[in-house]
């Protein structure tokens, strides 16, 4: 983070431009079936068996919920 910071403020001083995008990728694994996700890594993109392991810690027990807020009775005159 202090790399990324000090890379902007030396463009900032310097004159140039500097912009930084932040992705939030956590969502996007909870849009597929893990199982599947896991094995296509596995198959399709060779992935190691320690890198399999740790996107296997990363997606178990993830859930994802909605919670929703008790309706009010509106009164019309």
């Amino acid at each position: 983070m202090l790399k990324v910071l000090g890379d902007i403020l030396r463009a900032v001083d310097s004159g140039a431009f500097a912009a930084l995008a932040l992705l939030n990728l956590s969502a996007a694994f909870d849009t597929v079936d893990h199982v599947t996700l896991l094995q296509q890594l596995r198959i399709s993109y060779g992935l190691g068996s320690r890198v399999h392991v740790w996107f296997q810690s990363y997606l178990s027990g993830r859930f994802q919920f909605a919670a929703v807020a008790e309706a009010r009775r509106l009164q019309l005159s």
